[in-house]
């Protein structure tokens, strides 16, 4: 993850594959499916931020420098890179994907709590 002053960079793209919105979060190992691109992103989003607060504040933060780092498979690292390169240079016009970077709090505040 990016460390920014008051926040987390977390890096991920989502993916249409018959008629299913998969939503990954690279920096997190994470993802979440639903039938829209906006269910996807969120159902990750809320899997994030319980995540993040279960590995720092919750019952898993013994072990929060290892949840922490756990990264995303290489194949899923070199199919963003080949997607934001594509964006770069105005060559992504398939609606089937996009990419995805949320940035979370360093004190991330869920909706509920353990």
């Amino acid at each position: 993850m990016n460390a920014r002053p008051n926040s987390l960079v977390l890096r991920g793209y989502a993916e249409c594959k018959d008629g299913q919105w998969q939503a990954f979060c690279l920096d997190l190992c994470l993802a979440a499916q639903d039938d829209t691109l906006d269910g996807a992103h969120e159902k990750l989003r809320n899997m994030i931020c319980e995540y993040v607060y279960d590995a720092t504040v919750g019952e898993d933060k013994a072990f929060a420098r290892q949840l922490l780092n756990r990264k995303a498979p290489l194949q899923y690292w070199v199919k963003y890179y080949i997607f934001l390169g594509l964006s770069k240079i105005g060559a992504v016009k398939d609606k089937a994907r996009t990419l995805l970077s949320d940035t979370l709090p360093l004190a991330p505040m869920c909706n509920h709590h353990h």
